[in-house]
């Protein structure tokens, strides 16, 4: 499996190696030890599919408060999205920063997310199928949000706000300037 850290630190785009024949092929897409030495994520105690109807869905900017707080093996089964990570670690060097990334099903890449990152995609193609392996379980009253769309972000996510398709509650998160982060920078992650 190939590893790549991505700008902001603790994330990484990783790569799991595809086994190839003329019927297709296998990837491994979850091993505890391997992971927990690409990523650092070691355990998953939860694992979600969301499926998308249409392209210009938008789902995010999420992250549970500690400490419930989730790190997040992403990926996707059918389809393309933009994927992006937000830091929001008070203290942080690059705090309010964002990387956004393509992930698709034909590529099989995953975004590790760690701790302390708003969370969030845009769906690049109708019928997008996202999984998502998390090392907390969700906990009713720990979520925390960002509007997807908030200037001060400046996050492309490759359609115009108003025609994306959003939750009302995601329309109607705070602004960054107003979120209250829950997260602290730790120095080395």
């Amino acid at each position: 499996m190939n590893c790549e850290p991505l700008a902001l630190a603790g994330l990484c785009l990783l790569r799991p190696a595809r086994h190839a024949d003329d019927r297709g092929y296998l990837a491994e897409t979850w091993q505890a030890d391997r992971f927990a030495r690409a990523c650092g994520m070691a355990a998953v105690a939860q694992e979600n599919l969301v499926f998308s109807h249409c392209a210009g869905t938008i789902r995010g900017l999420h992250a549970q408060a500690p400490p419930y707080a989730q790190a997040k093996l992403v990926g996707v089964l059918a389809g393309r999205i933009r994927d992006v990570a937000v830091d929001a670690r008070r203290g942080s060097p690059t705090y309010g920063r964002h990387v956004a990334v393509e992930l698709s099903a034909e590529d099989g890449a995953l975004l590790y997310v760690p701790q302390g990152f708003l969370h969030g995609y845009a769906t690049h193609t109708d019928a997008a199928l996202v999984q998502y392996k998390l090392d907390t379980p969700y906990e009713p009253g720990s979520e925390v949000a960002v509007r997807f769309d908030d200037p001060a972000l400046g996050i492309d996510w490759g359609f115009a706000s108003a025609a994306c398709i959003v939750s009302d509650k995601d329309r109607t998160a705070d602004s960054f300037a107003a979120f209250a982060s829950p997260f602290v920078w730790q120095e080395g992650g």
